[in-house]
């Protein structure tokens, strides 16, 4: 009969004295160290093959192990998918400002909260107040948490019990399979639907205004385009109706535009100072999509709804955190001059980047890593994040030919992963939002998947 190859596996004990898992509880605790240990075993059980190891074998499973316990959940990634607002990948990376201004404002104490004029109890609420007047043209300011926040902020403060009318040709779906009726029902608003799903004229909206009408709703359909036989209704004409009745219109604006991108191929999307100049009562857009900050709610406005929504007491439960408010003070700041915020903010850097710059970083970065299985070809990137959903931005990447499926895994494995994607066999890496300073982490990560 043959012997059980399992028979033979050490002990836990035996492992935790061997010299080489023993110098591991000189760095980590050891309970750590037990349950790698433990796991390295267990592993070995399912898998006959690894029975048979010497102890330096062992000593770099159980290694291995430990690192996986160690590794933190959220980390750094490279993007080479070419989305630029990649949700899954955390959006829009920060500029440089305003992660110094993080880092100042989280090593020690803050005026959060604190008038150091007055001596005395502030509000964090103004401090990205005055510079969202100033880029925007709106009359007051509120920051929470994100964009959906925002929207059910407004509509608790302004129409809860009462109608929110809205085309219905605009209760869109957005990421993670949240709808907008369903946020907007959260708000105790209610959900009054005018027109059909591709045309909405306004006398749909005026016949809809009645004493219970609390607020009429226009969302900017970001993340999807409606074409052929179609018509929607202007915000500057919702504004209209909406100040004739007394009803305030608010815009869910979305993607959070700061400076027109239609020198650059990108039309289409309105600017923030548009639909306030164009009358909409309160607007809602995002902080991590095109502004190209920190993940926040920017709600702008008339002053006296503004001013009812920060004294609502839901808006304690979506207030935001110093470090946001820091990098997003920050960010906002860089677009005093719209030229050094398409220079300084990645996001507006990466979508106005010329095709011929792409293309050179490409050639260069393949050329370091010198391997005949990669090469250089002509690729597409998106805007992503719910923004520009029809406009495709010429790229380059380097493409990877062979076992791509083991490539691509390693590249997700490594340290720090990889991300790219596969297309007709080829695995491709696209080198427009791969950002400067990862490209040396880019080149060994890809040298080393490739071996």
């Amino acid at each position: 009969m043959t012997s059980d190859p399992r028979r033979g596996l050490p002990s836990v004990n035996a492992l935790l004295e061997s010299d080489g898992v023993r110098s591991l509880l000189e760095h980590a605790p050891r309970d750590l160290v037990v349950r790698a240990v433990r796991e390295t075993l267990d592993s070995a059980r399912r898998t006959p093959d690894d029975t048979h190891r010497d102890a330096s074998a062992w000593a770099e499973a159980v290694s291995h192990a430990l690192e996986r316990h160690q590794r933190r959940s959220l980390r750094r990634v490279i993007n080479a998918t070419g989305v630029v607002l990649h949700t899954n990948l955390g959006r829009a990376p920060l500029p440089r400002p305003a992660l110094a201004a993080i880092e100042e404002v989280a090593r020690g104490y803050s005026n959060l909260e604190y008038d150091l004029d007055e001596g005395a109890r502030g509000s964090r609420y103004v401090h990205c107040a005055s510079l969202l007047r100033e880029l925007t043209g709106a009359e007051d300011a509120l920051v929470v948490n994100n964009g959906a926040a925002g929207l059910v902020l407004a509509l608790d403060t302004l129409a809860s019990g009462r109608d929110a009318i809205i085309s219905r040709g605009e209760l869109v779906e957005i990421g993670g399979s949240f709808r907008v009726p369903d946020i907007m029902a959260k708000s105790g608003a209610r959900l009054v639907e005018v027109g059909t799903t591709n045309r909405t004229h306004l006398q749909d909206y005026a016949r809809a205004l009645a004493e219970q009408t609390g607020a009429i709703v226009k969302v900017h359909r970001s993340n999807f385009a409606m074409d052929g036989f179609v018509a929607d209704v202007s915000i500057d004409e919702l504004a209209s109706l909406g100040a004739g009745q007394g009803v305030p219109v608010v815009y869910d604006l979305g993607s959070g535009l700061l400076t027109a991108l239609d020198a650059y191929g990108l039309t289409g999307e309105p600017t923030a100072r548009d639909v306030v100049a164009a009358g909409a009562s309160v607007v809602v857009m995002s902080g991590d999509k095109l502004l190209g900050g920190p993940q926040a709610g920017i709600v702008l406005g008339r002053g006296q709804l503004i001013g009812a929504m920060r004294r609502n007491p839901l808006t304690r439960s979506y207030r935001v955190d110093k470090l946001t408010l820091a990098a997003l003070e920050a960010t906002l700041a860089l677009y005093r001059e719209p030229a050094n915020a398409l220079r300084e903010i990645p996001t507006l850097a990466m979508l106005t980047a010329a095709a011929a710059d792409v293309h050179a970083r490409a050639e260069r970065l393949a050329l370091k890593i010198g391997s005949r299985r990669v090469r250089v070809v002509e690729s597409e990137g998106s805007v992503g994040g719910g923004a520009f959903p029809t406009a495709r931005i010429p790229s380059w990447a380097i493409a990877v030919d062979g076992d791509v499926t083991s490539v691509e895994r390693c590249l997700r494995a490594g340290t720090p992963p990889v991300v790219g994607r596969i297309s007709s066999g080829q695995l491709l890496l696209d080198l427009r939002t791969v950002l400067p300073d990862d490209e040396d982490d880019f080149v060994r990560a890809l040298t080393a998947a490739l071996d």
